[in-house]
């Protein structure tokens, strides 16, 4: 069995289709995704994918087989990326994530802790999206990241940071803007739009905080990030909710409030990948309560 094998199966399952996966994701023929699908059922010993005229399903053993498959690319990635850090040179090197925008308030901090035990020090930073960073961690592409905590997170640690409030956002002139704090039933018949399912902690949040308050959220339209949300609620003078650290990148024509009453709140994290031993990260795990009182 060849890795080739799993990549192609993985991608069948998550499209669905066999003719989605060869033309989408793996840029073959579908002839033969198709043959290289057999082989490996050959090799397994069992059927792992029911083929129909809408596509594909998994058998249970597919179900079964599929968890296992991801965990040996995850586990394949991590000792290529060993291997690589292996031969690079004696120079310390840290490779930190951040969630994007999450670095303004912290990356000051962490570069002096960093810098002042360790003065050769490389620091290699990138920015994505809190489950980009969860998936980098695992395969060990990454020593730390400052992220949500995110669903599944297998071999990560993590340490709490600080905890975000959310906040209403909306346009300056907007007719909730008089207000000191805004309640959620006071939104109910707003255009509202939600975070993707690319911020799913954000979105997770959110929907549990209007169904605690009782209301059902119709969301409109769904935003990917913060330039995107600030299109879309200058646009179309919608509301959302968002961790309240967004308010620096909010240009004048948008505001935000408070929530009255019970405050919806996002824990920052900073995860790691429970094997490593690096004593860099050691040192930024011993200075968590430092970083707390970066600015947000």
């Amino acid at each position: 069995m060849e890795l080739r094998h799993l990549r192609y199966f993985i991608a069948v399952a998550d499209a669905g289709s066999l003719t989605v996966a060869a033309e989408q994701k793996l840029h073959t023929s579908q002839p033969s995704l198709s043959r290289q699908i057999r082989d490996l059922e050959r090799e397994v010993g069992v059927q792992l994918m029911d083929r129909g005229a809408h596509g594909v399903e998994l058998t249970p053993a597919g179900k079964a087989f599929l968890d296992h498959a991801r965990m040996a690319l995850l586990q394949a990635e991590a000792a290529k990326e060993a291997a690589r850090r292996a031969a690079q040179p004696a120079r310390p090197i840290f490779a930190l994530g951040f969630m994007s925008g999450a670095e303004i308030g912290l990356l000051p901090e962490v570069n002096r802790v960093l810098r002042d035990e360790f003065p050769g020090i490389e620091i290699r930073l990138s920015s994505d999206y809190s489950p980009v960073l969860a998936k980098a961690l695992m395969r060990r592409k990454l020593d730390a990241a400052f992220m949500r905590r995110e669903e599944h997170m297998g071999d990560l640690g993590f340490r709490r940071v600080r905890t975000d409030p959310l906040v209403f956002v909306f346009p300056s002139d907007h007719r909730l803007a008089s207000q000191a704090a805004v309640a959620p039933q006071e939104v109910g018949n707003e255009t509202f739009y939600l975070p993707s399912k690319a911020a799913p902690a954000v979105r997770r949040v959110v929907l549990e905080y209007f169904n605690r308050a009782g209301i059902d959220l119709k969301p409109e339209h769904e935003v990917h990030n913060v330039v995107h949300a600030i299109s879309m609620i200058t646009s179309t003078r919608a509301v959302m909710m968002l961790p309240a650290y967004t308010k620096r990148y909010l240009p004048g024509s948008i505001t935000t409030r408070p929530v009255k009453g019970e405050v919806p709140t996002l824990d920052l994290i900073i995860a790691y990948h429970k094997a490593n031993n690096s004593p860099i990260l050691k040192l930024l795990l011993s200075r968590v309560g430092k970083l707390a009182e970066a600015p947000c």
